[in-house]
């Protein structure tokens, strides 16, 4: 920029340009490669080579999760996840589902229970299914909804959930989906919670 005014200014030579530019790319690479240099000297690299020398367990997602078809493989695998628990089982399911699975679960229920497993259950009471309630009194704590859904969450870690309307499809086409995933389970568990406030008991 000259001095003066109006102000001024003077083009640099583009073969000078050029070498400035050279020069902050050389001061550059010569930063980059200290720091690369001084890497060597810490615990990252250490860590690196432990995984490059021993490796990693990988972990194949067909382990974490699987597809369930037919009622009945549903309620198996179901019982199975439920029979693990150790601290809660959150379950959400239609006013037929509460039926059934008081039937089918009922011994599972009062067995996890006498170890201190939490169990809770929503589902629309009707006329039809409030004599299941009963009989589940006392083992499971059971609030009415009028959310339709259908899913299993043990220990805030392991989901199970049916992906279709249970009035609609025949038990034997009926389909599940059971995913160990903590981070999504655990999410899933924390809006059951909050919806579970708003709930009315049943007595």
């Amino acid at each position: 920029m000259k001095l003066g005014k109006p102000i001024k200014y003077i083009a640099v030579p583009p073969a000078e340009v050029l070498e400035r530019v050279k020069k902050n790319v050389k001061e550059d690479a010569k930063e980059q490669i200290k720091r690369l240099e001084e890497l060597k000297e810490t615990e990252v690299i250490n860590e690196l080579n432990t995984l490059h020398t021993q490796g990693v367990e990988l972990v194949e997602p067909a382990d974490l999760s699987g597809s369930l078809r037919g009622r009945h493989n549903l309620y198996n695998h179901l019982e199975l996840t439920i029979r693990n628990a150790e601290n809660s089982v959150a379950i959400m399911t239609t006013a037929q589902g509460l039926m059934r699975k008081i039937e089918g679960l009922k011994p599972t229920f009062e067995k996890i229970k006498k170890r201190g497993v939490k169990i809770k259950i929503a589902a629309p009471i009707t006329k039809e299914n409030m004599q299941a309630v009963k009989d589940i009194s006392g083992v499971a704590e059971v609030r009415s909804t009028d959310h339709n859904a259908r899913f299993c969450i043990v220990d805030g870690k392991e989901l199970i959930f049916m992906v279709l309307d249970d009035k609609e499809v025949h038990p034997t086409y009926d389909v599940g989906i059971w995913v160990n995933t903590p981070f999504f389970a655990s999410a899933l568990n924390n809006l059951f919670d909050m919806a579970w406030k708003g709930m009315k008991p049943v007595k």
